[in-house]
Formats: structure tokens, sequence, C-alpha cells
């Protein structure tokens, strides 16, 4: 059995390698247009940056270390150019000497990844001052032009993971920095709630951030020299980076007839085999689906693509593995803040038709003598099933174990309750005595059966809609005074039981303190009391200043 293999970064070397691991029998041969393999593509940004010393470290592997561990035979600089998939022949270009020649196969991969999208008006010129971070090559044409042209001004198109990586890193190296962002926020695939921290932080940190825009015309003939944008915006960069995301390298996929799935990335089953016999297909150019729902989605990231390589491998020589689909789990760093998300957004979720029970849980990483910071985690909970549907989650420390919690526990289908009584490392270093963890999923468990939660967007299309709603401010004068929402009474919660026939049983009623704890306790009490509907809101008055803070800026 001769198996080829066209692509060599993440999932394309993984099919060779479990190949080969379960059989010696079979030919392996890899196929790649550019000169490195296996590299690590989400390692770029920090090379570039400086945090990685040497290029050489993001590029572990080559050729001929593959031969030697797995008598593979990778062609790197060797382009397939044509395919006919009845006399199972390719034919390949060699890209450095012109020469062309047929292979053979029997069964056949696609591992061609993705390329990065160029959007107008940069997709009309070539600009040697304009740069795309998607492969190796792109980190050595950067690293010259710097050490050349020594720019002092970045523009970055797009704010997405690469987007944001880049704009911390270059920021690191001393150069002014700004953001043109096509959507109202950064990270689209977050909340906008959550999505809003981060714009701020990076503000804060003197990025110049420009939403709902994008570039409208340029000036300059070999360099860009400046941009106006389609909010009238003038920027004259020195250097441009386009991160406006990324499509799938479908075009000679699709020659032969392989059918693409609703993402517009190669349809594969749960073997990651197409709709052709012997045809194959993994990494960024094959779609996945969704653990919770069971839809197709696209996510490009390299942990899926090793996953989905390994799996085709294993059944091209007769395993029985098989893709058990994503959460769309993912996490970046900018600056001094950690930002993970898994599993459903908010908007996803109601997309879905779920009925979903909302909190904010804004507690220390671990405990505060010993340095811990805030932590703001967002959690989703059906209402129906009580089953966690996902998270996200901002902070300086803490982030990313929390988000690898939820999304192992959404993988087992575990319900807000099983949170709170997980076993959980617990040393003040690392923890508080009640995890962030554990209190994400007691206080969804109560939301769900009792103490029903309101968000801060819920309470403001309550009140926009003319809702008549008695809310409760539980905290201390001195906070009240500070800042309180609009039309709230004080009540601190000390007072509220001899002050509770000020209020009216029967209305709707909104407790709230700072972060969520107290204006729960004073939401028990009017419960206990006999008060008709009560919610507490999520995240306090913190979380509903933010947001209203973003509502005023958007």
């Amino acid at each position: 059995m001769k198996i080829i293999v066209i692509g060599s970064v993440a999932s394309g070397t993984s099919v060779a390698a479990k190949a080969r691991r379960n059989t010696e029998e079979a030919e392996i041969v890899v196929y790649d247009q550019g000169k490195d393999i296996s590299y690590s593509v989400c390692g770029i940004p920090y090379q570039i940056g400086g945090e990685v010393e040497e290029l050489s470290e993001l590029t572990p592997r080559n050729a001929a270390w593959f031969k030697k561990r797995y008598n593979v035979s990778v062609f790197t600089e060797h382009k397939v150019i044509k395919i006919d998939h009845e006399a199972k022949q390719l034919e390949v270009m060699n890209l450095i000497t012109g020469e062309k020649k047929v292979e053979h196969y029997d069964v056949l991969v696609f591992a061609t990844g993705a390329s990065s999208f160029t959007p107008p008006p940069f997709n009309q010129r070539k600009y040697d001052n304009v740069f795309q971070i998607r492969n190796i090559q792109d980190a050595r044409d950067i690293g010259a032009f710097s050490t050349t042209k020594q720019p002092k001004k970045a523009l970055i198109i797009g704010a997405g993971f690469i987007g944001l990586e880049m704009t911390e890193q270059l920021v690191h190296k001393g150069l002014e920095v700004t953001v043109v962002q096509l959507e109202d926020q950064v990270m689209p695939p977050m909340d906008a709630d959550m999505a809003f921290r981060v714009e701020e932080h990076m503000r804060e940190k003197g990025v110049n951030l420009f939403l709902s825009d994008t570039v409208k015309t340029i000036e300059g003939e070999s360099s860009i020299e400046r941009v106006i944008t389609t909010n009238g915006v003038t920027i004259e960069p020195d250097i441009v980076i386009l991160s406006a995301g990324v499509r799938p390298n479908t075009e000679l996929a699709k020659e032969i007839g392989v059918e693409l799935g609703a993402s517009r990335a190669i349809a594969v089953n749960k073997k990651m085999q197409t709709n052709l016999l012997d045809v194959y297909a993994v990494g960024d150019v094959a779609e996945s689906f969704s653990v919770i729902t069971g839809k197709p989605i696209y996510r490009p990231l390299g942990s899926t693509a090793n996953k989905m390589g390994r799996i085709a491998g294993d059944v091209i020589t007769g395993g029985d593995l098989e893709h058990r689909g994503v959460l769309g789990t993912g996490i970046f760093r900018i600056f001094d803040l950690d930002v993970g998300q898994t599993g459903l957004t908010e908007k996803e979720a109601k997309r879905e038709g779920y009925d979903v029970e909302i909190l904010h849980n804004i507690k220390s990483d671990h405990a505060e003598y010993l340095g811990g910071k805030e932590l703001i985690i967002k959690a989703l909970a059906d209402k129906k099933t009580g089953r966690i549907l996902g998270a996200q989650a901002v902070g300086q420390g803490g982030v990313d174990k929390r988000i690898d919690v939820i999304a192992t526990a959404i993988t087992f289908k575990a319900k807000a309750e099983d949170l709170f009584h997980l076993d959980l490392a617990y040393a003040p270093p690392f923890a508080t005595t009640k995890d962030p963890i554990l209190y994400t999923g007691m206080a969804l468990d109560n939301a769900l059966k009792r103490n029903p939660l309101l968000t801060p967007a819920e309470l403001v299309n309550r009140q926009n809609n003319g809702e008549l709603l008695q809310i409760v401010d539980t905290r201390s004068k001195k906070d009240f005074e500070k800042a309180h929402l609009e039309g709230a009474v004080h009540i601190p919660l000390a007072e509220l039981r001899e002050r509770n026939e000020e209020l009216n049983k029967s209305l709707v009623t909104i407790t709230y303190c700072n972060k969520g704890v107290t204006g729960n306790a004073a939401q028990n009490v009017l419960i206990n009391d006999g008060f008709e509907k009560v919610y507490n809101l999520s995240g306090g008055n913190k979380n509903y200043q933010s947001y209203v803070k973003m509502l005023a800026q958007k």
C-alpha cells in the first residue's frame, strides 16, 4: 500500500507518523510546496517578538529526520498540481528545478491546510511592507524587513488570535500599534461583554483600536505609506500585518469531486474519510463537528490538526480510532491578561435554541494574601437539563486550568452541580478554598433550582421595554454613592430583614452587590420572606458598569 499525503505541517506529519507506527509494510510519501515541515505556526508571533530566540526552535524536525525516524519520504518545495483519482495518480512539480513527475497512490490524504485571507483593498497589489502570519517563511520575511527597515508604527488588520498576539509582541518590541477590526468587537468568537474587557486592556496598554471599521483606500506604490479607513481614520504605518482570518485550501480536492461542508472546508466523517473512496482530509482543510450540538463547525487549531492526523493514519492502516469532535476551546495572552473559552457562547447557545442560565463569576484565581488576581468566568448551563454548555474566562492567572476543567466537564456531559463536587487541587498559591470552578458550579446550580440570575444585558433590555422593576442595592453607603444602577433603592444587607417592608413583594425584584455574593445572600432573604420573583444580578455592579460602558462605546 502506498500512502501519499499532501501537506507536511501538524496534521500531515501526524498521519505519516501514526501510519508508520502501525505498519512497516506501507510506503509513505509526503509532499509540501513549502520549505519547512512540522513547524509551529502558533509560535511565530512570539519569535517575531523575541520571546522565542531562534526561528529554528519552531522547526525542530526536517525531511531527513523524518526519513531516519519513520522511514517516510518527505519532499519539500514540491507542489501537487494535478490529481487523477480514477487512475489514482497525481502529478508533482519540483518547484526548484521545474521538473514534473507522476506518482501512483493507493490512499490519498489532503493535509493542505488553510491560507491567510487577503481582504480588499490589500488584494489589489503587492506591497513590500505587508505581511501575513501563516508559515515559517513569513517569519523570515518579517524578520528581514524589521532588521533592514526598523519599523516604528504597525497596522494590524483583524483582531482574532494572530492579530492580538502580534499586537502584544509588536508593542513589546516598542512599536506603536494600530488595530483595525471589521466587527464591532475583538475576538468575534467570544461574547461581546467578555471581549470588551480585552478591548479596554488593549487601550490601557496604548493600542489604537478601531472597531466596526476597515481600510477603504491605500496610498503608496511599492510600499503602503498611508491608509484611510471607511470611518475616515488616517493611518501611516511602516509595517502592515494582515490577520483577517483563513480559508481552507480545498482547490485540489474540489477538482476531483471531494465534497465540502457547510463551512466550505472538506466534509469528513469521524474516520476522516471524504465522500471519495481512499481519500481522507485532516487538519485546517477539514471540517470538524461540535461535541455539544453534533453539527459541523470549522475551528482550525494545531491541537485539532494533530488529532485528526493521528486518527487518519490509524484508520488507513486498519485501526479503529474515530474523531470525537471539538468544543472550540481556545486561549491567548494579551499583555497582562489571559483569555480563554470553551463550548458555546451565549449568542451561539441562544441561536441553537437553548434556554440558558448565565453566570458571571468574579473571584480571585488563588488566595489574595499570596497575590491572587481577579478572574472572571462567564459560564452557561442549559435550564432544561442543567448541562454545562460553555464558558469564557479573563484574568491575570489561572484561566487555562479553569477552562480546561470546564472543557473536560462539558465533554463528559457534566451538569452545573457536578462542577461543585469536583475534588480539585487546593493550596493557597494555586486556588481558593472554594475554587472559581466550584463556585461556578454552585452558583449556576443554585440559579437553575432556586436563585435565578439576571445578566446586565437582560436587565437593560427589561428597563428599555418599560418593565416595572424593583432594584435593591445591598452594598455600603459609600459604594452606593460611588456608582449604582439607575432606579435602585439602597438597603444594605445587614438592614434588609428589618426594612424589607419598604419593598413590594409582588414586584419583580433584582438584588445586587459589587460582584454577586452579597446580592445572592439578599436574594435568599427576600425569597424566604415570600417575595414572588427575585433575581440576583449576574456579576454584580462591577459587571453591570462594564456592560453599560461597553454600550456607550459601541
